[in-house]
């Protein structure tokens, strides 16, 4: 069985008193989280940064203390890892990639897990809400 790994990030940003969530509605029909394949040599978070901006031409911080790990089989003879950490988006100004990404939304955290199409993404975005809160304190 062949292995690939992706990085990305649940991508957060303030308007006003609330958080909206960066999800991508992608070309293939699905909803996702901003992620994207390693190339060699880079570390996760190269991965995470290269992926946000070809994607989403955000520049993004990082958050400490956050990361989640998703696994799951996108082919038959294939394993796939995925790493997502936690991003504040330094603008909202988002533009999608167009060969990728068909929109980009901005949604209250309700929205997002309801637009999710993979219960493993509703998961980390859960994660990536409730770590907010607990630094926020």
């Amino acid at each position: 069985m062949r292995g690939e790994k992706s990085c990305g990030a649940v991508i957060f940003a303030r308007q006003g008193r609330e958080t909206l969530w960066l999800v991508e509605y992608m070309r293939r029909g699905h909803v996702s989280l901003c992620k994207g394949h390693v190339e060699a040599g880079e570390s996760e978070h190269d991965t995470a940064r290269r992926e946000i901006a070809e994607e989403t031409a955000l520049s993004v911080e990082f958050l400490e203390g956050f990361r989640e790990r998703t696994e799951y089989s996108p082919a038959q003879d294939c394993m796939k890892e995925v790493i997502f950490f936690l991003a504040r988006a330094l603008s909202m100004d988002a533009v999608p990639q167009p060969e990728e990404v068909a929109r980009i939304a901005w949604l209250p955290f309700d929205q997002a897990i309801a637009a999710l199409t993979y219960a493993s993404d509703r998961r980390v975005l859960t994660a990536a809400r409730d770590h907010l809160r607990r630094v926020q304190r």
